[in-house]
């Protein structure tokens, strides 16, 4: 009997020995996906940071397009947001260029084309590694599962919130558990910031329009109805964004906004 004693203490350090290999095997495989989007992330910034002062160019090249002119914008604003590229100038470009009911929907799908490009890199790139860093802290998993219980509502509030960055959290959201038909329905949270700064560029292009055409003597009405509109804009995005923090105390995720906003 003590013979094969340490035949079967072999046997079970060889199979102690594998099972540590299989385990660390995917773990470093996990690890290095993380780098490869970390370095991904890296690339995107210098991309956007050279993509911001070609957005007059692009604006131009979208306006001799006619007709294919907002499928093309569509789809650059959409690569722009995977790119990490602010949207509020483009946004505003929108708003000149379309004017305020088709900017903000070319502007809209855009952007939740591009948002939901980049929630699914996120997930499919880093969630594994960080999910195993979740589980290690009882108050992160805690938040963690509080966005896949209530994900609809808490993305839908985090949208209505203009402070937290849109670019960036597309991203934080593909970390979490949020289902993706829920994450995808909540974009419908950025129609009022949308329709804001949308209503902005219409201004902007509208104030130019007017001074070309003989300035302020001869058309003052145009100058009021603008600004009574811009304030009107303000005050109801206001009082939205001071809905959606209280709304998101409630729901026990301010700590994700203020992360954000950070």
């Amino acid at each position: 009997m003590s013979d094969d004693q340490p035949q079967r203490g072999d046997g079970d350090e060889r199979n102690g020995g594998s099972g540590g290999d299989a385990d660390s095997e995917p773990r470093s495989a996990g690890w290095l996906r993380l780098l490869g989007g970390l370095a991904v992330l890296v690339a995107l910034f210098f991309l956007a940071r050279a993509a911001g002062d070609r957005i007059p160019a692009f604006t131009a090249w979208v306006d001799g397009l006619g007709f294919w002119g907002p499928l093309a914008f569509l789809l650059g604003y959409a690569v722009a947001t995977v790119a990490l590229v602010p949207g509020s100038l483009l946004t505003l470009a929108a708003g000149a260029l379309f004017g305020i009911w088709q900017g903000t929907v070319v502007v809209f799908l855009g952007a939740s084309l591009g948002a939901s490009l980049a929630f699914l890199i996120s997930r499919y790139v880093a969630r594994r590694p960080v999910e195993r860093r979740l589980q290690k802290n009882e108050k992160v998993a805690a938040i963690d599962r509080a966005v896949e219980r209530e994900g609809r509502k808490i993305v839908f509030l985090l949208r209505l919130t203009p402070a937290v960055p849109f670019t960036l959290l597309n991203y934080a959201l593909g970390l979490t558990k949020v289902r993706f038909v829920d994450y995808l329905i909540a974009c419908l949270g950025m129609i009022p910031g949308t329709l804001l700064y949308v209503y902005y560029g219409k201004v902007a292009g509208d104030l130019t329009t007017i001074a070309a055409q003989g300035g302020v003597e001869r058309d003052w009405k145009s100058y009021a109805l603008l600004a009574i509109g811009l304030v009107a804009a303000i005050a109801v995005t206001t009082v939205i964004t001071r809905i959606a923090r209280r709304a998101l105390a409630d729901a026990g995720a301010e700590r994700l906004a203020t992360a954000a906003e950070e």
